[in-house]
């Protein structure tokens, strides 16, 4: 179910943006942070810290086309927010940043295998690898839309990460397994590579995953 857009809705949206750098997944003013709410989303704004940002300058646009609503222009990424929840339906939240270790193999054009059962956490076998685009382009929106069809979070070539999800707290959650993920695998081919998990092993996991509502959204 989508949100409404009230004060206290933006004021998540921040708190999220917020609590993102706070943990190191994001850096200055790269990241942006969305929700979903009816025939319409908001996104954070182009160029604002977070601690300068009020829940009034938070950017509303259309789902279906429109110029964005409220004082300040919306995240140049905005394209992709837009294209994800279009896509996916039940996507009710969307993060894009720049974590060290996930930003790291995105420049190595490298997706993360199943080297660790939480590989499972998001959706399949891997944490697949968007192809590269420009950044706030149409084109970066649908490669990263067709790197995460089956999936809920996605490396971009060159760039960083994005993951959905059902609300802010689990988007959260995700991109900092994702980042944990990234960090692990990074270690673990310094060790002398990692022991990669087969498909059964992986269909075994997310099976158990469902348990815990951890299986990737439709």
């Amino acid at each position: 179910m989508s949100l409404e857009d009230t004060r206290e809705t933006r004021a998540a949206m921040i708190e999220t943006a917020r609590a993102m750098e706070a943990k190191g997944l994001n850096q200055g003013t790269s990241g942006n942070v969305s929700v979903r709410v009816a025939g319409a989303m908001l996104i954070t704004p182009s160029g604002i810290p977070y601690d300068a940002m009020r829940p009034e300058t938070i950017a509303r646009m259309p789902l279906e086309g429109g110029p964005a609503e409220g004082p300040c222009k919306p995240s140049s990424e905005w394209h992709l927010h837009r294209a994800l929840y279009v896509a996916r339906e039940g996507a009710e939240a969307v993060i894009h940043a720049h974590p060290a270790h996930a930003t790291a193999l995105a420049m190595a054009r490298t997706p993360i295998p199943a080297c660790h059962y939480m590989v499972a956490a998001f959706g399949g076998d891997d944490v697949p690898l968007a192809d590269y685009a420009t950044f706030g382009s149409a084109a970066l929106s649908d490669a990263v839309v067709a790197a995460m069809a089956g999936r809920t979070a996605c490396l971009m070539a060159n760039h960083g990460a994005t993951v959905i999800a059902d609300g802010l707290d689990r988007a959260l959650w995700r991109l900092e397994e994702l980042e944990t993920l990234a960090r692990g695998y990074i270690l673990s081919m310094q060790a002398g590579g990692p022991h990669i998990l087969g498909a059964d092993e992986i269909e075994e996991t997310l099976v158990k995953f469902d348990d815990y509502g951890l299986r990737a959204l439709p």
